[in-house]
């Protein structure tokens, strides 16, 4: 038997609204209501929604070809132990910091060893911004600007410290002048986990958290938005 001990549940998604902010050229968050109490005796809407947009899970099928879909992924693998890596102050200077092992090194010399199987979730200041899409997706000529994991983070964390995946609280793991995804593109390749616009990372500790992803099982979906409780200690 297993067992989540916990004193304290913290909610990680958004609420999702029409007017969150979006990856360029993704499709627009639509609410239409089709039953009013008045008229029908209920209330009921139908909604449209990307499946990359709100707080979101990816699915390896969004980089690969004939990989497994969100639907794919079992149920157990979405409960996980969490750490949480606090890098506000060099993303506050530094809009398209690259999260490097430097910053791995720090945390474990805080807090020892990131044990297997966890989700990394990077702390970045960005969910401040939520309510200001124009700033949280940073974006000019260029592109986005926004912090994100560097590929050999990734690539030490994937082979090193065998982790779940990754999390973080931006619009994507991979920094947004990042036009390879290379993190993306690691994780998905081993069928791993990557959370993107994240929330109340502020409220959990470094470690001991367990966190529990609802997705919805959109058949052969190349993500999905989600519901992330994290369970504390």
């Amino acid at each position: 038997m297993q067992s989540i001990q916990f004193q304290k549940v913290i909610d990680l998604s958004h609420i999702i609204s029409s007017t969150i902010p979006l990856w360029p050229n993704d499709p627009p968050v639509e609410f239409d209501v089709i039953a009013l109490q008045e008229k029908d005796g209920y209330y009921l809407r139908r909604f449209s929604i990307g499946e990359h947009s709100a707080t979101h899970m990816n699915a390896p099928n969004s980089f690969y070809p004939n990989a497994i879909g969100i639907d794919a992924y079992k149920p157990e693998s979405l409960i996980r132990p969490a750490v949480v890596i606090d890098i506000r102050a060099k993303a506050r200077d530094n809009p398209d910091y690259v999260i490097d092992l430097q910053d791995i090194e720090k945390w474990e010399q805080a807090n020892g060893r990131i044990p297997p199987n966890s989700l990394v979730l990077f702390y970045t200041g960005w969910q401040a911004l939520w309510n200001d899409p124009k700033r949280f997706i940073n974006e000019d000529a260029k592109g986005p600007h926004f912090p994100g994991v560097g590929a050999a983070t990734t690539k030490f964390l994937l082979e090193e410290r065998k982790i779940a995946g990754v999390g973080i609280d931006t619009h994507g793991v991979d920094p947004g002048q990042d036009t390879v995804y290379a993190t993306n593109r690691q994780i998905l390749a081993e069928n791993g986990i990557v959370l993107e616009c994240l929330t109340n990372l502020d409220q959990l500790p470094a470690k001991g958290s367990t966190l529990a992803i609802g997705i919805l099982r959109l058949k052969e979906g190349s993500g999905s938005p989600v519901s992330v409780m994290a369970f504390l200690p």
